[in-house]
């Protein structure tokens, strides 16, 4: 009995002992999720001045915050595109399960191959070499006064209209967004 105790022990230390597997991100990722702090997605969606009706866009939108918050608070068409399948999974759960899925959705989806040219705001938090290739592409479908909300770092070579920075997003930790209109 003893022995079958100590072996049921020494099984639980193994397998306790044994780091958390790694979350790998999808093949093409170009940012790891890093959901963004609620105070900073409606920020985000002010300074883009987002209004009814208006399609916005969340590049690699993660669990769907702030496609929610346009369709919820904003009362605007909002899409996020999105790789991770676990990820669409959930923002479309939320998304059905709050009734929201007649103005907000997800596209599964590489963001690089998408068309924005209905975009009235994109929204992105992407690593700046993503923001390079984010911009590209934006530069070439966005119709004139479509606005862009870079948060943390600046989407490429562009000018951004104004720079807002939040001092602390409620847990100590600070924000910059770049704000863009075309």
């Amino acid at each position: 009995m003893r022995t079958i105790f100590l072996l049921f022990v020494l099984a639980a230390l193994t397998l306790t002992a044994q780091p958390a597997p790694q979350q790998d991100q999808p093949p093409g990722s170009l940012a790891p999720y890093l959901p963004t702090p609620d105070s900073v997605v409606d920020r985000m969606l002010q300074a883009g001045k987002l209004q009814p009706g208006e399609t916005m866009f969340d590049l690699g939108s993660g669990d769907g915050r702030i496609v929610i918050a346009a369709a919820k608070k904003y009362k605007a068409n909002a899409i996020g595109v999105e790789l991770d399948d676990g990820l669409v999974a959930k923002s479309k759960a939320k998304i059905f399960a709050l009734g929201l899925d007649k103005t907000a959705r997800i596209i599964r989806g590489d963001l690089l191959e998408q068309d924005y040219s209905s975009a009235d705001l994109v929204t992105v938090y992407l690593w700046p070499e993503a923001n390079e290739k984010v911009a590209r592409l934006l530069e070439q479908q966005l119709k004139k006064g479509a606005r862009v909300v870079a948060h943390d770092f600046p989407l490429g070579k562009w000018t951004p209209s104004a720079t807002i920075t939040i001092p602390d997003d409620g847990t100590g930790r600070s924000h910059t967004l770049y704000v863009y209109i075309r």
